[in-house]
């Protein structure tokens, strides 16, 4: 597999570091990082399947995947830009760009191109992603290329894309809200005597052992809730105080209003 990454900022940089940690499973002959300024990828330069470019049009035309990991602001310039080498019958684009609609990219390069839209999160670094897939009517040929990229760095799923801007806020920021509960965790074990490097591993494993419980059970939060509470227990008692602050309705509102902004957006 030829892949190209058009725009490497944190996000591009997050995918290229976990195709590069999986070659068992993805099978990359040549890996094309496009960015204006490239001093901050020479480190990668090293690598024997790493191509360092300014050049878009360059990356293209050497590889069979294009993923476009560009603002959206600018995903139109680079469409525009590319748009004379990309042929339907060789390339796969993949946009990760927020909030812009396949019909937007199909507007540029035409509807006979597999275009498919991306959304991973960050852990795609460290091989942990929820990449949440659509694409057009050609695409359906190629889905299997995004799902070998994606699954190899997490766990994919293939939405409509009608629920794509729900899915951004989910997983993508979804990350970010995760972080800040980790972080009042690791606050609050602070408080109770520990050390903040102690909080912070208490709070950080905790959570994942979490998240491993109802991955491999295939049980509802509450199943396992009801494991850990005990009439008049400690437990129960804070989960009442947290609920009786606003805590489920406070994240369920705060996932709304993200949802409402990425919609202005």
């Amino acid at each position: 597999m030829k892949i190209a990454i058009l725009g490497v900022g944190n996000l591009g940089y997050s995918i290229a570091v976990g195709i590069l940690s999986q070659k068992k499973d993805i099978k990359c002959q040549s890996l094309y990082l496009t960015k204006r300024n490239l001093s901050s990828l020479e480190h990668l330069n090293k690598l024997s399947a790493v191509k360092l470019t300014s050049d878009n049009k360059r990356a293209v035309k050497f590889s069979d995947v294009i993923i476009i990991s560009v603002l959206p602001a600018q995903l139109s310039k680079v469409l525009e830009e590319i748009k004379d080498v990309v042929s339907p019958s060789k390339h796969t684009i993949i946009s990760v760009a927020t909030g812009r609609k396949i019909e937007d990219i199909e507007a540029i390069i035409g509807s006979d191109v597999s275009i498919i839209r991306a959304m991973p999160n960050t852990a795609i670094s460290v091989a942990e992603s929820m990449t949440c897939l659509s694409g057009n009517e050609k695409a359906n040929l190629k889905m299997h290329c995004a799902k070998t990229i994606f699954n190899a760095l997490g766990q994919t799923l293939c939405i409509d894309e009608k629920h794509m801007q729900a899915a951004t806020v989910i997983c993508a920021s979804g990350i970010a809200f995760w972080m800040r509960l980790i972080r009042a965790t690791t606050q609050g074990a602070v408080q109770l005597g520990f050390h903040s490097d102690e909080a912070q591993q208490l709070s950080m494993q905790t959570c994942l052992g979490a998240a491993k419980l109802l991955i491999d059970s295939q049980s509802h939060p509450e199943q396992e809730i009801d494991k850990v509470t005990t009439p008049r227990g400690c437990t129960i008692e804070g989960l009442n105080e947290m609920e009786h602050n606003g805590l489920s309705s406070s994240l369920i509102q705060g996932l709304v209003a993200s949802y409402n902004k990425i919609n202005e957006i």
